[in-house]
C-alpha cells in the first residue's frame, strides 16, 4: 500500500497563501510572460512554458518583502497563466484578420472579440479543470516531471536570487542587443539574391526539337541576429533546430528556385524594362508566399494529424480518464482540509451554464444564425471539455512544453468546419463561426494544461485548490482584456514597416495562418488544393523516410529563411556549449546546475527581445520608428552583426558553465521546458 501524500506545508500549517501582494505580482507576470510568448509564437511558430521563469521571478521579488512559499506559489500560478491564454490566441485570432473575417484589426469590435474569444476559453479551461483536478493530480500514473521540478525549484530557496539574477541579465542582453539591431549599429538580417541561369537564355531540351527557355531568381539569408531566435534553438536543441531550417532549405534553396527558374522568363515579360534586385526579391517572395506556404501548410496538416496518431494511446487514456475522472469526482464527498478544498461544483456547473450561454450569443453573432450558434456551442462544450482533459493527462506525462494543443485545435476546426457545411452555413460567416470555436477550444486547452501543471505543484507543496483556482480566473480574466494590446502592436508596427501585419514575413503566424487556410477551404470554398494537396503527399513522404517530426520541418517551410537559419544557429550554439560542459569533467550536480543556467540565459534572452520589440512596435506605431530618432549608420553593416552573432554565442557557451559550482553541492532541481 502507497503512503498517503504529504505536502511540504502541512494542511493545518496557517501560512499567508492568497495575499494581494503575490496576486499582483503574478497578474504583472501573466502580462508581460503572455506578451513575450504573443511576439515569440507569431514571430518563431514557438512558445516557451512559463512555469520555470514565473517561479524563479515570483521567489526573487517576494523574497525581498519575506513573503511564504505558498505566496510564492500563487504568484508562480497567477504569473504562468498568461503564457497559456497567449499560446491559445496566438494560433487562431490572427486567422480571423488573414482570410478578412475582420476587416481590420484595430477596431473595437476586434477588441471585444478577440477579449471574449480569450476569456471564454480560458474560463471554460479553468471550469473542466476544477471538475477533474482531484483525481488527476493523485494519479500515480501521471508523473508530472514539469510540476515536480517546479516545485522543487521552490523548496530550494537560497537558489532563488541567483537564479533570478541571472534570468534578469539575460532579459538585458536580449533587449539590448535587439535595440542596438533597430538603431542600425549592425545589420540584424542580411539577403543575397542568387541569379538560377541566365534569365531567357538558358535553355532545356524537351523532346526531339523543343528548347524551353528558363532562368530566374532566389536568394539566400544570413542567419537572422536575434536573441530570440538563438534562445529558442538553444532550447530545442540542435536536432529540432537542423530538422526546423531544413525545411526552409527546401523552401528556398529548391523549391523557390525551381519554380523561378521556369517562370523566370514568362514573369520577366510582365516586369518593366530594367528590373534590378528589389524586383525580382518581390517575385521570389511571392512565389514563396504564393506556392510555397500552400505547400507546407499541407505538410503541417499531415504533421499534426502525425502528432496526434503517434501520441493515440496517450489520447485514448485520455478520453478514458476523463470519463472515469468526471464519475469520481461526482462521489467525492466535501474536503476535510485545507489542501483538499475546490471551488464548490454547484459553482462551476452554474459557471459552465453560464459560459454555454455566452458561446450561444457569440458563435450567432459570428455565423448569423442560431442553429450554427447551438450547434457550434455543443460542439465546444463536448470537445473542450475531453481536449482539456487530455491537455491535463499529456502534461501529466510529458510537461506543457510538448502538449500538442496546434493539433487538438486543428481537430476541432476541421469537425466544426464540416458541420458547419452539413447545416448550410457557408461563405465568411460560416469561417468566422469556425474559427470561433477553433479559438476557445484551443485557449480552453492550453489553459487547462498549464493550471494541471501548477495545481500538481500547489499539490506537493501545500497550496489550498481554490486558492489557486481562485487567482487562475483572476489571471485569466486580466490576460484576456490585455493580450490584445500586444497583437495590435506587433500587427500595426509590421504594416508601419510597410509590412502587412499577420502573415507577413516578419509576423508569419504559421498555425494562425494554418487554421485560416483550413477554415476558408472548407467552408468558404477557396483554397489553393492542388497545392495543398502537394504538401500532403510531402508529408506522407517525410514520415515514409521517418522524419522525426514533420510539423517542424513543414513550419520551417513557412518561416522565412533568416529565422530558421538563426533557430539552427542557437542549436548549434547549444550542441557546443553541451561539448565544452561533457569536456571539463564535471559530475552531474555540476552538469544539471549548467542546464538550469543554460534555460533560464535562453528564456530571458527571449524574453528580453520580445518585450523590446512590443516596445519598438509602439514607437511605429506612433509614427516614430526607433532609427529615426537615433541611428548609428545610414546602412548597417554586416560585419558588425557577425561580431555581435558571434559574442552571442560565446555568452551562451561560456555563461552557463560559471554555474556548475561545487562539485560536492547536491544536484538541483532540473528545469524543464
Amino acid at each position: 500500500m502507497s503512503n498517503p501524500h504529504k505536502p511540504y506545508v502541512p494542511p493545518d500549517m496557517k501560512m499567508a497563501e492568497f495575499t494581494l501582494r503575490a496576486v499582483l505580482i503574478g497578474l504583472v507576470m501573466t502580462v508581460v510572460l503572455g506578451a513575450a510568448n504573443a511576439y515569440l509564437g507569431l514571430r518563431a511558430g514557438q512558445t516557451i512554458a512559463a512555469t520555470y521563469p514565473a517561479a524563479v521571478i515570483g521567489m526573487a521579488i517576494l523574497r525581498i518583502f519575506r513573503g511564504s512559499i505558498l505566496e510564492e506559489n500563487m504568484a508562480r500560478t497567477v504569473g504562468s497563466i498568461g503564457e497559456s491564454v497567449a499560446a491559445g490566441a496566438i494560433f487562431t485570432i490572427p486567422a480571423f484578420v488573414i482570410v478578412k473575417a475582420w476587416p481590420a484589426f484595430d477596431t473595437p469590435e476586434a477588441y471585444w472579440q478577440s477579449t471574449a474569444l480569450m476569456l471564454v476559453g480560458g474560463t471554460l479551461g479553468i471550469l473542466f479543470v476544477t471538475l477533474l483536478r482531484r483525481v488527476m493530480v493523485e494519479d500515480p500514473e501521471l508523473p508530472f516531471p514539469e510540476s515536480s521540478a517546479a516545485a522543487e525549484i521552490h523548496k530550494a530557496g537560497q537558489g532563488g536570487s541567483d537564479a533570478a539574477n541571472t534570468l534578469f541579465k539575460a532579459m538585458g542582453i536580449g533587449g539590448f542587443t535587439y535595440l542596438l539591431g533597430e538603431l542600425k549599429l549592425f545589420s540584424a538580417s542580411k539577403d543575397f539574391l542568387i541569379g538560377v541561369g541566365e534569365l531567357g537564355k538558358s535553355t532545356i531540351k524537351l523532346g526531339a526539337d523543343r528548347v524551353l527557355a528558363v532562368g530566374g531568381f532566389s536568394k539566400f539569408s544570413l542567419p537572422a541576429i536575434s536573441p530570440a531566435y538563438l534562445g529558442v534553438g538553444y532550447i530545442i536543441g540542435p536536432k529540432l533546430g537542423a530538422l526546423n531550417f531544413a525545411g526552409g532549405l527546401l523552401a528556398w534553396g529548391l523549391m523557390v528556385p525551381l519554380l523561378t527558374y521556369f517562370l523566370g522568363p514568362e514573369i520577366a515579360k510582365t516586369m518593366p524594362a530594367g528590373a534590378g534586385a528589389h524586383e525580382w526579391d518581390a517575385i521570389s517572395n511571392q512565389v514563396w508566399r504564393n506556392i510555397v506556404r500552400p505547400i507546407a501548410v499541407g505538410g503541417m496538416l499531415v504533421g499534426a494529424s502525425y502528432t496526434m496518431f503517434k501520441m493515440r494511446n496517450s489520447l485514448a487514456q485520455g478520453i478514458g480518464r476523463a470519463v472515469n475522472d468526471l464519475k469520481k469526482a461526482s462521489g467525492q464527498t466535501a474536503a476535510q482540509n485545507r489542501t483538499e478544498i475546490d471551488i464548490s461544483f454547484k459553482t462551476v456547473f452554474l459557471g459552465l451554464g453560464a459560459t454555454f450561454a455566452a458561446m450561444i450569443a457569440l458563435y450567432n453573432f459570428f455565423a448569423g444564425s442560431i442553429l450554427a450558434a447551438v450547434v457550434a456551442a455543443t460542439v465546444m462544450i463536448v470537445l473542450g471539455f475531453f481536449f482539456a482533459a487530455v491537455s491535463g493527462n499529456l502534461v501529466g506525462i510529458i510537461g506543457s512544453s510538448n502538449n500538442p494543443i496546434s493539433g487538438l485545435t486543428l481537430s476541432t476546426l476541421i469537425i466544426a468546419a464540416l458541420l458547419m457545411v452539413a447545416i448550410g452555413v457557408k461563405g465568411m460567416t460560416g469561417v468566422a463561426a469556425v474559427l470561433g470555436v477553433a479559438a476557445v477550444v484551443c485557449v480552453s486547452s492550453a489553459v487547462a494544461g498549464e493550471m494541471l501543471q501548477d495545481l500538481k505543484v500547489g499539490h506537493i507543496l501545500g497550496g489550498t485548490p481554490k486558492s489557486m483556482q481562485i487567482g487562475d480566473f483572476i489571471g485569466v480574466f486580466v490576460s484576456s482584456l490585455v493580450l490584445y494590446f500586444p497583437l495590435l502592436l506587433l500587427h500595426k508596427g509590421n504594416i508601419m514597416e510597410g509590412g502587412i501585419g499577420f502573415g507577413d514575413a516578419k509576423l508569419p503566424a504559421p498555425q494562425a495562418g494554418l487554421m485560416a487556410m483550413l477554415s476558408q477551404g472548407i467552408v468558404g470554398g477557396d483554397m489553393a488544393w492542388p497545392l495543398v494537396v502537394t504538401g500532403i503527399c510531402m508529408g506522407f513522404a517525410l514520415i515514409l523516410v521517418q522524419v522525426k517530426s514533420p510539423m517542424l520541418f513543414s513550419v520551417g517551410m513557412y518561416l522565412p529563411l533568416e529565422t530558421t537559419f538563426a533557430i539552427f544557429s542557437g542549436g548549434v550554439i547549444r550542441w557546443l556549449m553541451d561539448k565544452v560542459r561533457d569536456g571539463r569533467g564535471f559530475n552531474e550536480a555540476q552538469k544539471a546546475r549548467v542546464d538550469n543556467a543554460s534555460v533560464l540565459i535562453a528564456s530571458g534572452l527571449i524574453a528580453g527581445e520580445a518585450l523590446m520589440g512590443l516596445v519598438k512596435a509602439g514607437f511605429n506605431l506612433a509614427d516614430k520608428p526607433l532609427a529615426t530618432i537615433f541611428s548609428f549608420f545610414p546602412e548597417p553593416p554586416t560585419a558588425v552583426g557577425l561580431i555581435v552573432l558571434a559574442l552571442l554565442a560565446y555568452m551562451m557557451i561560456q555563461w552557463p558553465q560559471a554555474k556548475a559550482g561545487d562539485p560536492n553541492e547536491p544536484a538541483p532541481p532540473t528545469a524543464m521546458m
